[in-house]
Formats: C-alpha cells, sequence, structure tokens
C-alpha cells in the first residue's frame, strides 16, 4: 500500500470517525435539551415512575394534592386550575383533573384525544400516584391524585409530563460521555499516528542511519525491506547502491591488488633480462670476451635479451590497449576454413623444425563465415600455439586444430599431448602475468600474457575462450566466434568497420 493511500486512509478515517462522534455528542445534547428520542423509554421507564416531575412541577403537585385534602372543591375552580396549569407550562408539564368519569380540566398542551382512555382508574388509597402511561408512540410520566369533592363523588389530579425516557439520564451522564468521546478521539489519533510511524517513519530513520554507515565507510550491514510501498521502493533502490557501491569498492581493492602485483611482476620479467645484459656488457667491458666467437656469442646473447625485452613491452602495451578498450578492431568477414588453414601452412614448418606433428581435421562441409579482425584473430592463433609448445615436453609431441560449426556457432579446438594443466591453475590461466610454473623462469614460460590477450581479443569479437586439460595428457583450448548467415555476409561483403575492443 502506497504512503499516498495510508495517508489518505488515515485522514479519512479520521474524520470519519470525528464526524461520528460529532453527531454522536450532538444528538446527546438535542436528547439532554429536548428529551425527544422515544425508543429508550421502555429502559427508564422505572426511572420515571419514581421522578416523574421537574422540582417545580413537583411543588405545584403537592400544593394542588394539599388543595384535594383540604378544599376539594376548588379544584373545580377553572381560574384556579388554569393559573396552576400556566405554571406547568413553564416546566413543559400539563394538568388534568377529573370527576367521576367526566373531565374538568384539560391542558392544552397534550392535545390527545387518547389522553382520558390512557389515565388509571381510581386509586382512593393512593398507592401509587407516580407512573407512566403511553399513548401510540408517546411516553408520559405523571404524578396522581385521588379523592373525594364534598358531595362525595371521586375525583383526581394529574400533574403529567411527556418525556424522552433516555433524556434524563443524557443530562446525568453528559459529562461522563464527553469526557469518554474526547478520550476516544484522542487514542484513535495515537493508533493512527503509531501506524503511519511505523509505516515509513521508522524506514526513514532506517536509511539515514544507514546513509550515515556509508558516510563512515562501511559497507557491509544490509538493509531489511518490510514494505512495498514508496519507502519500501526507496529502500530497495539505497540496497541496490549499497551493494553497487561495495561492489565498486571491492572492485577498487582488487584493481589495486592487481596493479601492485602487475609493478612487481613487470619489475620481476624486466629485472632479470637487464641484468644478463648487465653482465654481458660488463664481460666485454673487462676484456672476458677475448676471442671473436666469444664476442660473437655474448653480442648474440644480449641481442635476444633484447629482443626477449622488446616482445614483453609490446605484449604489456598490447593488453593495456585492449584492457582499456583503445584498441580498434577492424572486422571483416572471413572463410574460418581458409583462414586456419593459411595460419597451418605459416605455422607448419616452425613445427616441424621443433619436431611436433601437426594435426588439421575440418569437420564442416563448405564455407563458415564469421566476422573477424584478421590480424588479432592470428595473433591469438599464434599465442595459444606458443604457449603449448613450451610446455610440451614428450618424445613424440603433437598438435592438433580442430574446426567445427553449426547453425549459430564456429569452435575451434588447440589440443596438445603437453603436460597439462594442474586442476587448480586452469581456471587462472586466461589472467595477465598468470604461469603455472610460479618460478617465473623465462625458459619454462612466457611473459604471461599470450593466453591474456588471447582472451581479450575473442572478447572484443563477442566470442568466447575456455581451456580443458588433464595432468599428463594435454591441455584442449577451445575458441567460439559467432557464425554468420547469408544476410549477414552480404551486409559484412558491403562494409568494413571499425570496433573498438
Amino acid at each position: 500500500m502506497s504512503i499516498r493511500i495510508k495517508m489518505l486512509l488515515s485522514f479519512t478515517g479520521m474524520l470519519v470517525i470525528s464526524l461520528l462522534f460529532i453527531l454522536l455528542t450532538a444528538s446527546l445534547y438535542t436528547i439532554a435539551a429536548t428529551g425527544d428520542l422515544q425508543s429508550f423509554r421502555d429502559i427508564y421507564k422505572v426511572h420515571y415512575q419514581v421522578n416523574p416531575l421537574t422540582e417545580q412541577g413537583e411543588t405545584i403537585f403537592q400544593e394542588m394534592k394539599f388543595l384535594a385534602k383540604n378544599d376539594p372543591d376548588e379544584l373545580q375552580n377553572k381560574v384556579l386550575l388554569r393559573e396552576y396549569d400556566m405554571k406547568l407550562r413553564a416546566e413543559k408539564s400539563g394538568l388534568y383533573v377529573r370527576r367521576e368519569n367526566s373531565q374538568i380540566f384539560e391542558s392544552l398542551t397534550f392535545n390527545q384525544p387518547e389522553l382520558k382512555q390512557a389515565l388509571p382508574a381510581y386509586d382512593l388509597n393512593n398507592n401509587q400516584i407516580r407512573s407512566t402511561f403511553n399513548i401510540s408512540e408517546r411516553f408520559y410520566a405523571y404524578a396522581k391524585f385521588d379523592f373525594h369533592y364534598s358531595d362525595g363523588e371521586r375525583g383526581s389530579i394529574f400533574v403529567i409530563r411527556e418525556r424522552s425516557p433516555f433524556a434524563e439520564l443524557t443530562r446525568k451522564l453528559l459529562p461522563v460521555m464527553s469526557l469518554l468521546l474526547i478520550g476516544v478521539l484522542i487514542i484513535a489519533n495515537l493508533l493512527l499516528f503509531r501506524w503511519i510511524t511505523r509505516s515509513f517513519i521508522k524506514p526513514l530513520n532506517q536509511l539515514r542511519s544507514s546513509a550515515e554507515h556509508i558516510k563512515d565507510g562501511n559497507l557491509s550491514f544490509k538493509l531489511e525491506l518490510r514494505s512495498n510501498d514508496e519507502v519500501g521502493q526507496l529502500s530497495e533502490a539505497f540496497e541496490s547502491m549499497r551493494n553497487q557501491l561495495q561492489r565498486s569498492n571491492e572492485l577498487r581493492q582488487q584493481d589495486e591488488a592487481n596493479r601492485r602485483e602487475l609493478i612487481s611482476n613487470i619489475s620481476h620479467d624486466l629485472r632479470t633480462p637487464i641484468t644478463n645484459i648487465k653482465g654481458y656488457i660488463e664481460g666485454i667491458r673487462d676484456g672476458v670476451a677475448n676471442t671473436p666467437e666469444k664476442m660473437e656469442t655474448y653480442v648474440n646473447i644480449i641481442h635476444a635479451k633484447a629482443v626477449s625485452m622488446d616482445k614483453l613491452v609490446d605484449e604489456l602495451f598490447l593488453y593495456s590497449k585492449l584492457d582499456l578498450n583503445q584498441e580498434p578492431f577492424l572486422f571483416k568477414v572471413v572463410d574460418l576454413v581458409d583462414f586456419l588453414e593459411d595460419s597451418i601452412e605459416e605455422l607448419r614448418y616452425d613445427l616441424e623444425d621443433k619436431g611436433v606433428a601437426l594435426d588439421w581435421d575440418n569437420r564442416t562441409s563448405g564455407p563458415v563465415m564469421a566476422s573477424v579482425d584478421l590480424d588479432k584473430l592470428k595473433r591469438t592463433v599464434v599465442n595459444v600455439v606458443d604457449n603449448a609448445l613450451k610446455y610440451m615436453e614428450n618424445e613424440h609431441k603433437r598438435f592438433g586444430i580442430t574446426l567445427q560449426a553449426d547453425d549459430e556457432w564456429t569452435t575451434i579446438a588447440f589440443k596438445d599431448n603437453g603436460r597439462g594443466v594442474p586442476e587448480e591453475a586452469l581456471p587462472h590461466i586466461f589472467e595477465r602475468f598468470y604461469r603455472a610454473e610460479q618460478s617465473r623462469n623465462s625458459s619454462t614460460g612466457g611473459s604471461g600474457l599470450g593466453l591474456a590477450i588471447a582472451r581479450q581479443i575473442i572478447d572484443g569479437h563477442g566470442g568466447f575462450i575456455w581451456a580443458e586439460s588433464k595432468p599428463n595428457q594435454g591441455t584442449i583450448i577451445y575458441i567460439q566466434l559467432k557464425r554468420l548467415n547469408e544476410a549477414e555476409e552480404l551486409m559484412g561483403n558491403d562494409e568494413h568497420f571499425d570496433h573498438r575492443g
């Protein structure tokens, strides 16, 4: 539920509750003031049987009761009866006087044709002088006194008041009810405030605390997500940002470690040939190379070391450009079958000189077209072959190249029968400066950049490169490139394009 809906519901609820209590309070005040709620009469009937009149009405009733006892004929004096009736009207009451079955006086307050039939029968013992009666839906409370006139006929006086059975109780309970309503409103507001607070104030405080953690450099905490509203979405975005920052920080630390390792590896790989060159130059200066043959040997060694350093710098420069996406890729559509056959012809004589038998297995039918940078792909093939040759120690050395393709991908496999790569080293052989032989002896391994450069080049082609190896059984390096369909071949033949790797 969104915060907007929560706020809308909370304020709507508060408004509805307030209106209901205002209406209830107004009703109670109305009942207390006018006494016109008829439906509760039966509940409080007993109360009005005991206290039917107001204090002033009771006083008038007692005066008329005194007259009935001492001078009953005065109660036939209509002038006197009207005076009493006027006093009772001020108390919202009325007077009714009867003689036997006839009416002596009826207050204009009532206007009830059925009033005479609703009055109780004579009870000259006056056992119950206060009670109530109903006329249809109207409720009345009264006080009465039965007596004899001087001529012996029966007579009655009634002081009657129309009442709501709930009005009197409301007047008594009004202060308590008002305080209760105020208390309910306060509690309702507190509950709504607590709901809103728990919904988004508390999560916002958690976000503030999390931001302070990030400011202090602590990214290892986790922000708990507990809702699906806007605050929950904000928390989710904040947690995603924290994860990104944590990953960036870890990558930065890893890059820093790699940078230190890179400097260490470059220093080691350059120091060894430089030390050798210095040693041979000093031998020449000191006259150790005192014959033409020794001089030629020293110069050849110095030249070989310089070439090795130049190759290392060249590979390092190429890897850096590839890593920074600053090396352009010049793609064009070629037939990979022709490309590999040309590459094999160039490699064949060098491999034969080193005693390596070369196997070529083309498992495709017809041309296999792909969009590649020929120079860089050839550099990849040379790097893979050079890496294999460095670790071939068998008496019968063999190196095989296999090409196979499906509708989407072309896979080239380079297989040697060398000593293989240890299982723990296999995941790292495409990392820069990594050598399975940790001594970094240049006689048994290269710069450690050959396969790293191959991976960068294949990644730039949108392909994949991986290796499989078993100790003492050899290594297979796979290169997978996207195969072009006929439409893509036509587009590729129309234009060559430059892509930064």
